[in-house]
């Protein structure tokens, strides 16, 4: 008798620690957890039974849930796996349209300004030639120019001055790119808030500050992370930006300026490792919670399997 969920893993790297994480804490909570790797599905387009499937033939058809952590590079294919299963009425915990949205920079921050969310100023152009009136859009130098595929900080720097940030873009020009320059915050002085949001619901939230040497904290290299506290205003933040790209589940990066609390991003498929490390949370175990109460699942009493099997 099944007395668990089956939960899929969609991700391309077991090994990592939030993987690892989800994996055991699905398995704690006594549901069956199976890692699939995006680059080992396939699917069947069917109107009437549209399937997926795994690598030896595998079909992927009796799955209550699936935990969608697609990795930048895999977001076209990872997004049309995370349709078929929900084609196939299995609920993703993050929706392929959310993650379209949230990988989408230039939408998601225009989907920001809708919602009422503040950012830095922001420009954005294709190899342009208005370089100068591009510089002053944004209050000049200093500026951050960011390649609008890029991720993680790739693809980003910060120009000091103004002859730096035209030669940065001029660069940028010769690989016919689309370009996104941004407002320096210096009061921030490299540190940034991350919370995390589950079912619309600041769960945790930390403080994280650049290595010497860089602009911009990373929780995939190291620098200090600690417990913050956060005001009304940021959790209202953290909240709102979630729900405009439609996400149960996202890391949203806010910075402290002069003027309030300013949005960053939006990740849809955050890190795990600085934020349990550093709260102590058992993040990866609200995650799979939200699965329960979505799909309405409530773990059976012991005393009244036992009463049920004597019975």
């Amino acid at each position: 008798m099944k007395t668990g969920l089956k939960i899929g893993l969609l991700a391309s790297n077991e090994e990592l620690y939030s993987n690892q994480r989800l994996l055991e804490a699905g398995e704690e909570r006594g549901h069956e957890m199976l890692f699939i790797d995006i680059k080992q599905c396939y699917m069947k387009l069917d109107a009437d039974q549209p399937e997926a499937h795994y690598r030896g033939g595998a079909l992927l058809d009796d799955l209550d849930s699936v935990v969608t952590r697609i990795r930048p590079s895999l977001t076209y294919y990872g997004t049309a796996l995370a349709r078929q299963f929900e084609s196939m009425g299995i609920y993703t915990t993050n929706s392929s349209s959310a993650v379209t949205q949230a990988r989408d920079k230039l939408f998601s921050l225009q989907l920001m300004l809708k919602s009422g969310i503040n950012i830095p100023t922001t420009g954005f152009a294709n190899s342009p030639m208005d370089t100068n009136d591009l510089i002053e859009m944004v209050g000049g130098a200093p500026l951050i120019i960011k390649l609008l595929d890029g991720d993680q900080g790739k693809g980003m720097v910060v120009a000091e001055t103004k002859k730096a940030a035209e030669s940065v873009i001029n660069a940028f020009k010769s690989l016919n790119a689309n370009l996104l320059v941004q407002q320096f915050i210096k009061e921030t002085n490299g540190r940034d808030l991350r919370c995390f949001v589950i079912d619309n619901k600041v769960v945790a939230s930390i403080e994280r500050k650049a290595v010497p040497g860089e602009f911009r904290p990373k929780t995939n290299v190291d620098g200090s992370v600690k417990i913050v506290k956060i005001t009304p205003e940021e959790k209202l933040m953290a909240v709102k930006a979630s729900k405009a790209l439609g996400l149960q589940i996202a890391g949203v990066d806010i910075i402290r300026s002069k003027e309030g609390p300013l949005l960053l991003e939006v990740n849809s498929s955050p890190g795990l490792e600085a934020i349990e490390t550093a709260t102590g949370k058992d993040i990866a175990g609200m995650i799979i919670a939200a699965i329960e109460k979505k799909l309405k699942w409530k773990r059976e009493l012991p005393e009244i399997a036992n009463a049920e099997a004597s019975a």
